[in-house]
């Protein structure tokens, strides 16, 4: 996408994960190993797919891109994350057997926040979560797909973590003080976002996430990063800086809407490949080793 504003957010997150190198620690290294364990199930990689919403029926194909990046994700291993979405569309991502995290959006309707978070339970969710960074427009509070949304507090936050014995996420973090609030409020994740580029001149995830995990050092909670996530290299810059995994996002469109399930399965592979040959190359054998010291900015 041809971005022609300097102020955009989407740019300065692309400049800033381009100003950091790598360097290459070959002798005693090993081929490495990504598996992660996460919210207590082994997975494949920390790549992971984005909480989309509302994709269509690619090329005429029986399910649609919802469907299509969920049984891709089951098909590699790796977790799954969907966003807006009735209950109905919900049970069909969860029937392709993809372990999948339902975030709901900060409804305005308090009682359909409620009732989608049970449903996703109801009917064998892995995780769920809200989307904090939805809850602002330029008129006021936001309005998506025709749904007005609402102010979030600590109280409301942390009563959605008492409802359900589903590890909670909160996504749209992008702040040592938000980070703080959710690990006391009793959330399980958070994903470090700026949901591309909803605010403009914010920071880029990569540039905060240092300060979030120290700040979250000892605390039971894991950190997720999205946002400009496209290659192997941009998992493993998130890694290095403090994440637990990393999401993709725009990027795996082109394979979505061409190849549907295969076509994201080869994406989300050779995402995890490049991740692999860049651990290899820096002398970390298993995601847990990852750290700093090997990172250079420009």
């Amino acid at each position: 996408m041809d971005y022609t504003r300097l102020s955009d957010s989407n740019v300065i997150t692309e400049k800033y994960m381009d100003s950091i190198l790598i360097e290459e620690r070959l002798i005693d290294s090993v081929v490495a190993d990504t598996s992660i364990e996460f919210f207590g199930e082994k997975f494949a990689s920390p790549v992971m797919t984005p909480a989309f919403s509302h994709l269509k029926n690619y090329e005429g194909r029986e399910h649609n891109g919802l469907e299509e990046y969920s049984q891709a994700a089951k098909e590699s291993n790796i977790l799954n994350f969907c966003g807006m979405m009735e209950n109905d569309q919900f049970k069909r991502i969860v029937d392709t057997g993809a372990k999948t995290v339902r975030i709901v959006k900060p409804y305005a309707d308090h009682g359909k926040v409620l009732d989608q978070m049970q449903f996703a339970e109801s009917v064998g969710a892995f995780g769920i979560g809200m989307d904090i960074d939805h809850i602002f427009g330029e008129k006021g509070l936001d309005v998506c797909v025709g749904e007005e949304m609402a102010v979030q507090t600590f109280d409301m936050l942390r009563s959605y973590v008492e409802l359900t014995k589903l590890p909670f996420t909160v996504k749209g973090v992008l702040s040592v003080s938000d980070a703080v609030k959710c690990a006391d409020l009793g959330a399980k994740a958070i994903i470090v976002s700026h949901h591309h580029g909803r605010m403009p001149y914010a920071v880029p995830p990569m540039m905060i996430l240092p300060k979030i995990k120290e700040a979250l050092k000892d605390r039971d909670i894991k950190i997720i990063v999205d946002c400009g996530i496209a290659t192997g290299a941009d998992v493993f810059k998130a890694l290095a800086l403090g994440a637990d995994a990393a999401a993709v996002g725009r990027a795996m469109l082109p394979a979505l809407e061409k190849g549907g399930a295969t076509g994201v399965k080869d994406y989300l592979d050779k995402v995890a490949g490049e991740l692999r040959y860049i651990m290899s190359f820096t002398g970390f054998g298993t995601v847990s080793d990852i750290d700093d010291s090997v990172l250079h900015f420009l």
